[in-house]
């Protein structure tokens, strides 16, 4: 048995999979063969949920029925939204996500079905009522009166009037629903891993998602983006950004936004895609000095550290243009990865073998009670210390 020990598992290789890789040294995204820029520029995102769960891109007349699945499932439980509302209002949103995900589990029918057909369909019903679970979350915390899902919108357009009330324009929409496919799946972080190693058990496909949600509330993985926008609205203007920024870098601060484990001291393409898009949208609401600000803290940050920024530093600006408050930015980059989530655990399932890694003990071996100050408890004596 090999003993040799990467600290985070680091580089090692933990599943085999037909969904995604990262070729960092193409600086491509591959996706079910696809490169997922390329996607995000000429498809939709129900094109990527269609191909994520088919293996195949959806014909027209096939992405139109994927739709109508999906909002088939837009029926919510009652007892669930209720149930929202005893959140208090200093909830963390992520909390309040993962457990409407557990509770949602329970009204499914096909719950303990680990059949493909069976996770195909739970899959839908997921895709359906996370975004519900994330923009009523919200609005439970936050005292608001809940929104009710429109049929006559898109998926994507659906999602983003949920959340702001708002019915999106075209452009709106169109950078959503990219930003949506940016973080649809990225291979192996944090979140999907353990969603596969809970889902490794024979656990539902439910409880591998509530996993990935408790995964990604972790600040060394979801929260990127929302740190972003919070540093950026602390900036105000771009004169001053540069100095905000070598002021936190001289206190060996950490900048959130940039780097990232497995592009190194590569460029994030899905950053790059967010940067263009930010670009459009800026023109649309007249508020070009953010892409500057952002800009000017992309090449302080490349200058001052080698590093590039990462996906949530573009999109943090992005969703709050769209009107997104900033505590949705990581439910949102959930519900948006709960297709790639989704994809793995029914691969899981499909091809299954339980995680059971080893460790390299270091402690000390070969100790003995008699050795120490133990003192051992006579037949009938009653240990106090218990």
């Amino acid at each position: 048995m090999s003993t040799q020990y990467q600290p985070g598992l680091e580089n090692v290789i933990a599943s085999e999979t037909t969904i995604s890789y990262l070729d960092v040294e193409n600086e491509e995204i591959v996706l079910r063969g696809y490169n997922l820029i390329e996607l995000a520029k000429q498809v939709t995102y129900l094109d990527i949920v269609g191909l994520m769960l088919d293996g195949t891109l959806p014909t027209s007349d096939q992405r139109i029925s994927l739709e109508d699945q999906l909002k088939s499932e837009y029926d919510f439980p009652q007892d669930v939204l209720s149930m929202l509302k005893l959140f208090p209002e200093k909830a963390n949103l992520m909390d309040v996500l993962r457990t409407g995900v557990s509770a949602i589990a329970s009204y499914d029918d096909e719950l303990e079905d680990r059949s493909r057909e069976a996770n195909y369909r739970k899959s839908i019903r997921l895709l359906a009522k996370v975004p519900q679970i994330v923009a009523n979350g919200y609005r439970a915390v936050s005292k608001q009166p809940f929104v009710e899902p429109r049929k006559d919108l898109s998926y994507t357009g659906n999602f983003l009037y949920m959340i702001t009330g708002k019915e999106p324009m075209k452009m709106e929409e169109m950078v959503f629903d990219q930003s949506l496919i940016a973080y649809s799946e990225h291979e192996m972080p944090n979140s999907t891993f353990a969603a596969r190693v809970i889902a490794s058990t024979q656990a539902d496909i439910y409880g591998a998602l509530a996993g990935a949600v408790a995964s990604l509330k972790g600040t060394l993985h979801g929260g990127a983006n929302e740190a972003v926008m919070k540093m950026l609205l602390e900036v105000g203007s771009e004169a001053d950004i540069e100095p905000l920024l070598m002021d936190k870098l001289s206190r060996k601060e950490r900048i959130m936004g940039f780097g990232h484990r497995v592009y190194m001291k590569k460029v994030d393409p899905r950053a790059v895609l967010m940067k263009e898009a930010l670009a459009e949208l800026v023109k649309e609401k007249n508020q070009q000095e953010l892409l500057r600000m952002c800009v000017i803290g992309e090449e302080v940050m490349k200058r001052e550290k080698g590093l590039y920024p990462n996906l949530d530093y573009y999109a943090a600006p992005v969703y709050h243009l769209l009107g997104i408050p900033i505590e949705l930015f990581t439910p949102v980059f959930l519900a948006a990865r709960t297709i790639g989530i989704c994809a793995h655990v029914i691969e899981q399932h499909e091809n299954n073998r339980l995680f059971r890694p080893r460790v390299l003990y270091k402690g000390p071996r070969n100790l003995h009670p008699q050795d120490s100050s133990y003192i051992q408890i006579g037949e009938g004596e009653l240990n106090e210390h218990c």
